[in-house]
């Protein structure tokens, strides 16, 4: 877990693991948007700035959905409305969510591309693999970074990862009791009501004996979820530019994405720690089993996708749409 990676040498400016991994996967599917906009003889400027677009509401919109999940975290009455609403704005360490992203940012990069006049269907299927790739780097930040770990795994053979003390699933686990065992006395503060809470994380670097204390304490072992969906990700942004290189129907390999995605999305919260939303023991829909709101919104993508799929080849038979094939890309 390296949420900070290094500082900047007289500047004393950090360098957060999950903003580089943000800025790089942006960096190369804005490289990927390039390539495929000019196999097909369009502007791939218009792609780069549909990408920051993209960025900007993308990570306004991630941020807002983990916000309003996590409500009672943001609306902590021990904290004054201002520190409230620092934490909530507050990306540094994580907290967005693919889905909210996607949700909040398509509608607004479908805008700013009807503006540049590129067509629609076109261009939403060179954003599909761009899409993928930047979600497949950044799954590589929150890994770094300790957020959206996987569920506890004790099954031999299978890879885990456990956290250090102060992480987001170390603190989870004790809440739980499910560390593999209790913290040391000397990082358990005493409340009011005869409780005890854990030292906060960032105290440790500026108390040795704190930091000392902390030394191996580590969470439950958890499937390693963020890495996972890294390598699927990437693994379905192959499959889609290989899909776009057979000139397809418009619009289909958006749709063949928005299945391939919610599909496996749906799989991975099978091993991730999302509360259900829907589904038993949520009052809510209590006939389903529980479900996560990543899952309710995988299933819905897949509906979406299938009907978006199949609706453009009832209406263009020839699934070539009487176009020729890409050029090769020195054409």
């Amino acid at each position: 877990m390296y949420p900070e990676l290094f500082r900047i040498p007289g500047l004393d400016l950090p360098i957060y693991s999950y903003g580089l991994m943000l800025v790089i996967g942006f960096l190369l599917a804005a490289a990927l948007a390039r390539f495929l906009a000019r196999r097909v003889g369009l502007d791939p400027e218009v792609f780069v700035n549909a990408g920051i677009v993209a960025l900007i509401a993308g990570v306004a919109g991630a941020r807002l959905s983990h916000v309003l999940e996590n409500w009672d975290v943001y609306t902590n009455p021990a904290r004054s409305f201002w520190a409230n609403l620092g934490a909530a704005i507050d990306i540094r360490e994580g907290g967005l969510t693919f889905y909210g992203g996607l949700i909040f940012a398509t509608p607004i990069v479908m805008l700013y591309g009807w503006w540049k006049k590129v067509p629609l269907l076109r261009g939403m299927d060179i954003v599909a693999p761009c899409v993928l790739v930047g979600l497949g780097l950044g799954r590589v930040g929150c890994f770094l970074n300790g957020c959206c770990y996987g569920e506890v795994c004790y099954t031999p053979g299978v890879p885990t990862v456990s956290y250090p003390y102060g992480s987001p699933a170390y603190v989870d686990h004790y809440a739980q009791g499910r560390l593999p065992a209790p913290p040391p006395a000397e990082l358990m503060i005493p409340l009011e009501d005869g409780s005890r809470t854990l030292v906060p994380r960032e105290q440790l670097p500026v108390n040795p004996r704190f930091a000392q204390a902390a030394k191996g304490h580590l969470s439950a072992p958890t499937h390693p979820a963020q890495l996972y969906s890294t390598v699927t990700s990437l693994l379905l942004a192959g499959i889609m530019v290989t899909y776009f290189s057979l000139s397809p129907v418009p619009g289909s390999v958006f749709g063949l994405m928005l299945v391939l995605e919610g599909i496996s999305r749906f799989i991975l919260e099978m091993l991730r720690t999302e509360p259900a939303v829907v589904g038993t023991g949520t009052g809510t829909l209590t006939f389903l089993p529980p479900l996560s709101f990543s899952m309710v919104v995988s299933a819905i993508l897949v509906i979406i996708g299938v009907i978006m799929w199949t609706a453009l080849h009832l209406f263009h038979p020839d699934r070539r749409s009487g176009q020729s094939p890409l050029p090769a890309p020195n054409a």
